[in-house]
C-alpha cells in the first residue's frame, strides 16, 4: 500500500539543543490534536465515508504519518545532546526517568495518548467538520510553537507543517461541499 522513501517529507533542521522546545513539540506527537490522532482519525473514518471522498481521507491520513515522523525527528534533534539535568530543567525529568530520550505518545503535559482523541461519528459530513476543526486546531498549535522558538531552522519546518494543516482543512471543506451537493440531488428509482 505504501512506498517508503528513506527521507522526510520536508527537511528538518535545528540550530541548537533545546529540550524545552522538544517538550512543547511533543504536543504534536501525542496530543489530542497531534499528528498521530489525526492520522488514525482519518484512516478510521474512511471506512464510513462515501467513495467520492475516500481517497482524500486515505491521502491525508497517510501524510499525517509523514508529519509524525518529522515531529519525532525534531524532538530527537532537540534532545540528542541534552544531559539528564537539561532534560529535568526543561520539564522533561519524568519523561527522562520513564523513557530516557525515547519518544512516547504523550502530550506536552506528559498525559499519555488515548484512543478517546479519535472522533468518528459515522456521519460523513459531521466527520468532515470534525476533521476541519482538527486541522485548524493543529494549525493554531503550530503557530504557537513557531512563536515560542527563535530557531529559524526549526521555524522553517514548523511553517511547512502549519501550511499543510491549512491545505488539509481546505480539502476537507471541499469534500463537505461535494457530499452536500450529492445529498441535494434527487434520486430516482
Amino acid at each position: 500500500m505504501w512506498i517508503y522513501e528513506k527521507k522526510l517529507q520536508y527537511p528538518v533542521r535545528v540550530s541548537k539543543c533545546d529540550p524545552r522546545m522538544a517538550k512543547f513539540l511533543i504536543e504534536q506527537y501525542g496530543g489530542s490534536d497531534g499528528e498521530l490522532a489525526a492520522a488514525l482519525r482519518y484512516l478510521n473514518q474512511r471506512y464510513t465515508i462515501p467513495n467520492k471522498v475516500i481517497g482524500l481521507l486515505t491521502d491525508i491520513g497517510t501524510e499525517e504519518f509523514a508529519h509524525l515522523e518529522m515531529i519525532a525527528t525534531m524532538v530527537y534533534k532537540l534532545t540528542k545532546d541534552a544531559t539528564p539535568e537539561d532534560m529535568e530543567a526543561a520539564g522533561l525529568g519524568a519523561h527522562y526517568a520513564n523513557h530516557d530520550k525515547a519518544l512516547f505518545y504523550e502530550n506536552a503535559a506528559g498525559v499519555p495518548w488515548t484512543a478517546a482523541y479519535i472522533a468518528s461519528k459515522g456521519d460523513p459530513i459531521a466527520d468532515l467538520y470534525e476533521d476541519i476543526a482538527a486541522e485548524e486546531k493543529a494549525r493554531a498549535t503550530y503557530q504557537w510553537l513557531i512563536d515560542m522558538t527563535d530557531d529559524v531552522d526549526l521555524q522553517d519546518s514548523l511553517k511547512f507543517l502549519r501550511q499543510r494543516e491549512i491545505i488539509h482543512a481546505q480539502r476537507f471543506s471541499e469534500a463537505v461541499e461535494i457530499l452536500k451537493e450529492e445529498q441535494g440531488r434527487q434520486k430516482f428509482f
